[in-house]
């Protein structure tokens, strides 16, 4: 598992660091984005986020639950309450950790006029909490790890940026910008690693690892 958690850190690396250096070009270009259309764009790019990372997270607890492995798993011995369980906690609490609370700490020690927290959960329930529960049922009939795991991490950064950017408020310092770029990899490359690949893993029995 340590050794897996390594090589799966190494290997999306450089698509997070990717990734961040897109959304310093964003903000970059686009810093005078006023906070309402910032909002609006965190609000299509997170609960986008919330889906893949549900399907993901799920679709590797399913896979990882069947007799046989592959496109065709579809009737393993998955347990449908742990699924939901893995996949909306995987998916809703991570996802709120990396698109929510690391950028928030990041816009608190910038001390950012315009700083909220923005719990998509809470605020937009109704929209957050169906399309996880969609990612899981989507995943446990068609489970799928490969396409959409790339598409999560580019989304997740997107929404980590323009939650930034809601907050920004004033013109950035260019070490600012640096501060931003940590921020914008954490928040990514360690929260969507572990709801991908280890936490769903640790729900599935040994005998079937």
């Amino acid at each position: 598992m340590f050794q897996k958690i390594v090589k799966e850190l190494r290997t999306h690396a450089p698509y997070t660091g990717f990734g961040a250096i897109s959304g310093i070009l964003i903000i970059v270009f686009f810093q005078k984005t006023p906070s309402e259309l910032s909002h609006t764009i965190f609000y299509i790019l997170h609960p986008t986020h919330v889906i893949l990372s549900a399907l993901v997270t799920a679709s590797m607890y399913k896979l990882h639950t069947c007799e046989h492995f592959g496109s065709k798993c579809l009737k393993g011995k998955c347990n449908l309450w742990i699924l939901l369980i893995v996949g909306y906690v995987g998916s809703v609490g991570i996802a709120t950790l990396s698109d929510s609370v690391i950028p928030y700490i990041g816009e608190s020690l910038l001390n950012m006029p315009n700083r909220g927290s923005h719990i998509g959960f809470i605020e937009k329930w109704w929209l957050i909490n169906p399309l996880a529960i969609l990612g899981i049922i989507i995943a446990y009939f068609w489970p799928s790890t490969k396409f959409p795991h790339a598409g999560h991490v580019l989304i997740s950064t997107w929404a980590s940026l323009f939650h930034i950017m809601m907050a920004v408020g004033k013109p950035l310092y260019w070490f600012e910008y640096i501060v931003i770029f940590v921020f914008l990899f954490v928040a990514v490359w360690l929260p969507c690693c572990f709801s991908d690949i280890v936490f769903p893993l640790l729900f599935v029995k040994k005998a079937d690892r």
